[in-house]
This record gives structure tokens, C-alpha cells and sequence, in this order.
């Protein structure tokens, strides 16, 4: 296997990191490789001789071009700030260029301690590292930007947290690993001139039409907010809760990164919280459109000196960008429920529509991601979905009503609709019950249902008969589910 380094990240922003090196693992065995991310990299891989990816990707040995690296930054956690966070438990390879051009980060997670481990071992266990693997395909999979994982390969070793765990390391793939954190850390630690340095980096390799903007740092702030009000409307979209939103989990890249706490929403309720460590509920459901809001006004003041720098007076309108956030991201997030709903128009009342749907939902307990699929089994004339989800057949009867009639001003018919409709909402999600039943069982040398659940999920929209318990919740005695950090 050999990659296409192009290492700019340590070449051209030297400072910006420290030099790292993976503990060498004791038996290095593969769990999973990602094929088809492979394919999409250009990675050359012959499936019948797996020996040398697994040695390069447990941090055996390195491949050539390699320059491990563990990257510096800062971060604001559940609201207080952190001066100096950085990669603790992973290195950073090296950047590979893809057959299309598009670039991206290497990096090895759970490979030991770095610089910034803080006494920490650097390491991870098994079941961190197959939930993220598996929960950032099904995001993939459903269209939502995230990081994406190559390979997961156990260690040999054992992890010590509340108990033993088999140890493993995740090969994650992003765009870049820069968050708002690492703006953070040079802004607090540095000043102006390494804050100029990393915007200038950041819009070259990520946002290279911004270079020619009449202040690129201010373009580059209005950039950040767009896609990160796209990516939390999505996550709203799905029912998905990502438990950490701290800026350090925040990519300016707009990928989903870090899936730590995250679980997905059964019944819908806004002020769902899963993370065992979140017990004010500050990254509930609910609440990330306003935490998007505070982050995005964080990373506004980290860039305030490159802003400051090219024009004095465009600290007004950065101050601007961020005061519209609520708006913005109003827009966008009904314009992803009117995909949903199959409301390819706009609406008057659409708001209103909208709003009073989701308080529906809260009030009768209703299943998020099998609700919209019953709504397209509506359109088809079968009722019998939907009257299963609610506790009384006319539960949502004066909504359904209303939602109708926007319907029926459409320009397309009912099944065009449904069909639309099912393009867009997932029939199967990575259920809490089923992640936790396939993380127990490969814990334990059973890696079977935790591979049938990653082939599910990677095709979420399509109906699969004998597939039906993929697509139900947990039984409604199954008591409060719980997350824990652990990649």
C-alpha cells in the first residue's frame, strides 16, 4: 500500500505541531478496512495481503514520505476555555493527494502518547474505535460531511480505563484536522502573526476560491458559518446528538469530527441528552444551533487579528456574521425539513408548519427517523405505519391535516412525493440497542453483528426485507441510554 504523501502541514507550518512516533504495538490483527474509502483515496490494496496495511496502520511501521506529527490546539470544553488541548492519543502521518486532487489527513488514533497527552497513555479501546468507525459510514452514507475511517486494527495490548479493554487504533481520513481550537491556541499563545499564517494556510488548502476576497480571513469566517450551519441542520436532520461540541470538536473544513458521546435520537424529545459528562444537557439535541452560534463567535474573535490586520472596519462586519447566525440557520434548517416533509415549494406558513410538528412529535413520543418514513407510506395510501407510531390513531390528526394541504399545492403528485421523501430520510440509523449489542460482542472476540450492522447502515434508504429490527427502537422499558469519550 503506498501512499501519495504530500505533506504541506509539516513542510509550510512548522510550529503549528509537534513530532510524534506510535508505540509499537504487541500483535497487531486487522478488525476492518474500508475498501471502498480506499478505492476513493487511491490506495492500491490487494484484499488477499492485508500484512503491510496492518503494520502501517497499527503504527507497526511507517510507510514512506511518513511525517508523524501531533498537532497543536486549544479549546473551549462545556464552555470554559483550555489553553493547550492537541492531539493527545493520535498522529498525524501525513497528507495524501486522491486521484481527483482533493487532499486529505492520515491520522492514526489510539497510537500512544504525544506532547499534548497531559500523563495521558494515548491510546484507545476497541469499542471507541468501532463506534467511530461505523457511526462516521453511516453519516457518510446518509450524505452528512464527516471524517471517514480506513482501517480499525486491534493492538494485542490491553487499554486500562474503568476496566481492561482490548486496545485497537482507528486510521480516521479528514480534510484536515484543523478546528477552531487550534485558531484558538495561536490566537492565545502567539498573536497576530501565526493567527495571519494559519487563516492564509487553512483558505489555500480548504477555500482557495476566498484568496482574491478583499479580506480573506472575514470571507473565511462567513464560510466556516455556512457550512457549519448546513452540518448541525443535518444532524438535526437525522436525530443525531454529537455530545461534545466543544471548539476543539469543531472542524473549519465543516466535517463532523470527534464521535465521542454521539448516539441517535429514538423517540423524539429536544432536550435529549446521551453523554454521561453533559449533566446541564449543554450539547442536548436541542441546543446545538445555539452552540454552533457560540463556537462560530469564538472562532470569530481567534480571527479577529488577521480580520483586524487587512481592514480595521471589517471587525463591524465580523461582529455581523455572527449576529445573523440564528437566521441563517433558521433558513437552512427549514429548508432541510421541507425536504422531509417532500415540500419542494416554500410556504408561508412553513414555520409555523414546521415548529408545531416537532412539538408534536415531543408530545406524543413519537419514533424521529420512522416518523418520516410513515409519512411517505402515507402518501402511498398505507396509514398502518404512521397509526403504529402514535399512541392513538388520531393522534396528529390536526398536523396531518395541515401538511396535506401543503401537499396538495405541490406541482407533483403523492407518490413522487414519497419517493423524494424516502431519498432523503433514512429507514435504518445506528440504533443505541444495536451499536451497544455489536460493541459488547466484538469486545468479546465476535465481530459478526457489529459487520452486519456496518452493512445496514451504509445503505440507509433502502427498504431490506428480514432487515425490520434494524429499523425499530429499543423497547420502551430499555431504560436511559448513557455514552462515555473514549477516542
Amino acid at each position: 500500500m503506498v501512499f501519495a504523501f504530500d505533506n504541506s502541514f509539516h513542510d509550510h507550518m512548522e510550529g503549528f505541531y509537534a513530532p510524534a512516533e506510535a508505540v509499537t504495538p504487541s500483535a497487531p490483527a486487522l478488525l476492518a478496512f474500508n475498501h471502498p474509502l480506499a478505492k476513493r483515496l487511491g490506495l492500491d490494496v490487494d484484499s488477499a495481503d492485508m500484512a503491510e496495511p496492518v503494520r502501517i496502520l497499527s503504527g507497526q511501521g511507517l510507510p514512506d514520505g511518513a511525517n508523524p506529527l501531533a498537532l497543536a490546539y486549544a479549546g473551549h470544553q462545556f464552555g470554559h476555555f483550555s489553553p493547550q488541548l492537541g492531539d493527545g492519543r493520535a498522529l498525524l502521518l501525513g497528507e495524501i493527494i486522491a486521484p481527483d486532487g482533493a487532499r486529505f489527513d492520515v491520522q492514526l488514533k489510539g497510537s500512544g502518547p504525544t506532547a499534548f497527552s497531559r500523563n495521558g497513555d494515548g491510546k484507545a479501546a476497541i469499542g471507541p474505535v468501532l463506534r467511530e468507525f461505523l457511526v462516521s459510514e453511516a453519516m457518510a452514507a446518509m450524505g452528512v460531511p464527516t471524517t471517514r475511517a480506513l482501517a480499525a486494527v486491534a493492538t494485542g495490548d490491553r487499554v486500562q480505563r474503568e476496566r481492561a479493554h482490548p486496545g485497537a487504533v482507528l486510521t480516521r481520513i479528514a480534510s484536515s484536522h484543523i478546528r477552531v481550537g487550534t485558531f484558538q491556541f495561536f490566537a492565545a499563545h502567539f498573536g497576530a502573526d501565526h493567527v495571519v499564517q494559519l487563516a492564509d494556510y487553512s483558505i489555500r488548502r480548504h477555500f482557495p476560491d476566498l484568496v482574491e476576497a478583499a479580506n480573506p480571513s472575514l470571507a473565511l469566517l462567513d464560510r466556516a458559518i455556512g457550512l457549519q450551519c448546513e452540518l448541525v441542520a443535518q444532524w438535526l436532520g437525522v436525530g443525531f446528538i454529537h455530545g461534545v461540541m466543544n471548539t476543539d470538536n469543531v472542524a473549519i473544513s465543516g466535517e463532523t469530527i470527534d464521535y465521542g458521546p454521539c448516539a441517535f435520537m429514538d423517540r423524539f424529545a429536544v432536550n435529549t441528552v446521551f453523554s454521561s459528562i453533559d449533566a446541564n444537557g449543554r450539547y442536548a439535541y436541542g441546543r446545538q444551533p445555539q452552540i454552533l452560534h457560540w463556537n462560530m463567535a469564538r472562532f470569530a474573535e481567534a480571527l479577529l487579528p488577521a480580520i483586524h490586520r487587512v481592514s480595521p472596519g471589517d471587525v463591524d462586519a465580523a461582529k455581523a456574521l455572527v449576529d445573523a447566525i440564528p437566521v441563517r440557520f433558521r433558513a437552512i434548517w427549514h429548508t432541510r425539513v421541507r425536504e422531509k416533509l417532500g415540500l419542494a415549494g416554500e410556504g408561508a406558513d412553513d414555520g409555523e408548519l414546521i415548529d408545531t410538528l416537532f412539538d408534536e412529535l415531543e408530545e406524543h413520543e413519537v419514533d424521529f427517523t420512522s416518523f418520516f418514513r410513515a409519512l411517505a407510506m402515507l402518501l402511498r395510501g398505507d396509514g398502518a405505519m404512521l397509526e403504529s407510531l402514535l399512541p392513538a390513531p388520531d393522534a396528529m390528526a390536526p398536523w396531518i391535516a395541515l401538511w396535506w394541504e401543503r401537499i396538495a399545492h405541490e406541482a407533483t403528485g403523492p407518490l413522487e412525493h414519497a419517493a423524494a421523501m424516502d431519498a432523503v430520510n433514512p429507514l435504518y440509523i445506528p440504533r443505541n440497542h444495536l451499536v451497544e449489542a455489536a460493541l459488547d460482542a466484538a469486545e468479546a472476540g465476535d465481530l459478526a453483528p457489529w459487520l452486519e450492522l456496518l452493512e445496514v447502515v451504509r445503505d440507509p434508504y433502502a427498504l431490506r426485507p428480514g432487515h425490520e429490527r434494524f429499523a425499530a427502537p429499543a423497547l420502551a422499558d430499555a431504560g436511559p441510554y448513557k455514552t462515555f469519550c473514549g477516542t
